[in-house]
């Protein structure tokens, strides 16, 4: 089991407010010690997929996400010398919890934009979820797994444009989210230098991704 888990932390170049992240560890054993790879660890035989993937992220990073998907299944001959197949989660992590997380020993967070020669074949898995993620944006609500639990139109625009690498249109994207019905208004609002800003939350009878026939898994 791998697990590709995605979050924002405020960008290191002006011309844009949030950089994509994700952890890696350090290897401690071989193949590959010493080397940075996806999160991960072995299936119990009593344990379900979700919750392998929930229990080894959390034993290895102390991470535990908003969303979770399974990804695919990567089991080329090549990818390990003895024959592995990993299944393999991606997940998002809310912004509370970035700034909540501890420090571990072996856990780093790197930006995706430069994230590459990572152990095995978890450079092509990373550019894979990547691409999952940014083509969910036009048919779900994915993007408010970044968010916390309310948010204003502008953070999660700001979400789309992160996770996309361009600029959306204002008052275009505001005609977007407000016709899918995914997310509710509220009666707070946040306070600043500007006019106050409507908080809006998910809408919870709305799954953020929909899998249609299938059955959500257990966590």
């Amino acid at each position: 089991m791998s697990t590709v888990i995605f979050a924002l932390r405020p960008a290191t170049h002006p011309s844009k407010k949030w950089d994509i992240v994700m952890p890696v560890v350090r290897r401690t054993r071989d193949p590959h010690e010493g080397e940075w790879a996806l999160p991960g660890g072995w299936l119990q035989a009593d344990e379900g997929l979700s919750a392998a993937a929930s229990r080894t992220l959390a034993e290895t990073t102390g991470l535990h996400p908003a969303y979770l998907e399974q990804l695919y299944a990567f089991g080329a001959v090549d990818r390990s010398p003895t024959r592995v197949v990993s299944v393999v989660y991606w997940a998002l992590l809310r912004a509370d919890a970035v700034e909540e997380r501890a420090e571990l020993e072996n856990v780093a967070w790197f930006s995706v934009d430069g994230l590459w020669g990572l152990a095995f074949d978890h450079d092509e898995i990373v550019q894979y979820a990547l691409w999952r993620l940014q083509n969910k944006l036009d048919y779900s609500g994915i993007a408010q797994g970044f968010l916390p639990e309310l948010f204003t139109l502008s953070d999660l625009r700001e979400v789309h444009e992160a996770v996309l690498n361009r600029p959306l249109d204002p008052a275009n994207f505001r005609r977007q989210i407000e016709s899918s019905k995914e997310i509710v208004a509220t009666d707070e609002f946040r306070k600043g230098s500007h006019r106050p800003a409507r908080l809006y939350r998910t809408n919870s009878e709305i799954a953020l991704a929909n899998h249609g026939p299938l059955k959500p898994e257990t966590q």
